[in-house]
């Protein structure tokens, strides 16, 4: 059984966090789109703040999306096979010593 579904609520909670993060970053690029100066055209050069602001949020949504994945969707440890090896007799690890 893989930790996503062990620990669905996490899993969730990461993918709407990751939502959030991502519909605040497209809104403040939309807020720097439209961004209108004092005699209310639109204006390019201001509104640098929003758009500074929805590549931060940007970088932070991927990565979120990269922890979500590379740490809720791994495979858990007590699914692995782990194979031992029956211990080495002394009078082979004597002979190994002595050459």
């Amino acid at each position: 059984m893989s930790y996503a579904t062990k620990n669905l609520k996490n899993v969730v909670g990461s993918i709407a966090g990751l939502m959030v993060v991502a519909a605040i970053g497209i809104w403040q690029f939309y807020a720097y789109a439209v961004f209108k100066d004092a005699n209310g055209l639109t204006n390019a050069d201001g509104g640098g703040m929003h758009l500074l602001l929805a590549i931060v949020m940007a970088v932070f949504a991927c990565f979120i999306g990269f922890m979500v994945f590379s740490i809720f969707l791994r495979h858990d440890a007590d699914d692995d096979l782990h194979i031992t090896f029956a211990p080495v007799p002394n009078d082979l690890s004597s002979r190994v010593d002595r050459q």
